[in-house]
């Protein structure tokens, strides 16, 4: 059961909210690597995901998630920084934007997650990384079928997917106080949502 710890979106506070379309032009605009876009359909799928269970503003978590690493492509010596400097041009409010920068705390960013919102997004980013990578080592490449405990296992497997980082998966899961596990299980679901776009929905 997870309790729903409500927070104003940066529309509630007066800022400009942005639609979905905005945000996707906005995202393959700074970006055009396939897997960059993949990453960014499966967090905002899982944001969404979270936001529906919370009963929160799935849309705007949804482009917190789409948007987070809009920078990563072109400037990633400067992630999170630029992302400021670009939303704040497109007069992004300030939550959206701080949400964003938060996912980078203790990495590239000194911005702590604050929000459950912002909690969520640090904990699932590198998460889902790590499912994509065991969904491309089934056969199938079928994530509607994919388990629990066989994510569990790569997660235990610090060989596997070297590049995840477990330390802030974990501090994430103590931050919105749930399981690792049914952080995975939710986490799996949101991407299960949006297969197609993954590309995960079998051979």
């Amino acid at each position: 059961m997870i309790i729903s710890l409500r927070h104003k979106t940066g529309n509630e506070q007066g800022g400009r909210k942005m639609e979905r379309k905005e945000a996707l032009a906005l995202l393959t605009k700074y970006n055009e690597s396939e897997s960059l876009l993949k990453h960014a359909y499966s967090v905002e799928a899982v944001m969404r995901h979270f936001a529906k269970m919370n009963e929160e503003d799935e849309a705007y978590w949804g482009n917190v998630g789409l948007l987070h690493d809009l920078d990563y492509e072109k400037y990633p010596e400067m992630h999170c920084v630029k992302t400021r400097e670009i939303l704040e041009g497109e007069q992004a409010e300030e939550p959206f934007i701080r949400a964003i920068e938060s996912h980078g705390y203790g990495i590239c960013t000194e911005v702590k997650p604050e929000s459950y919102m912002e909690k969520v997004l640090y904990t699932i980013d590198e998460l889902t990384g790590l499912i994509t990578a065991t969904v491309l080592m089934r056969p199938d490449k079928n994530i509607q079928n994919l388990e629990v405990k066989s994510v569990l296992k790569k997660f235990k497997t610090a060989k596997f997917a070297a590049g995840v980082n477990r330390e802030v998966v974990l501090k994430g899961c103590e931050m919105i106080d749930m399981d690792l596990s049914d952080v995975i299980r939710h986490t799996i679901e949101g991407m299960q949502a949006v297969s197609d776009d993954l590309g995960f929905s079998g051979q």
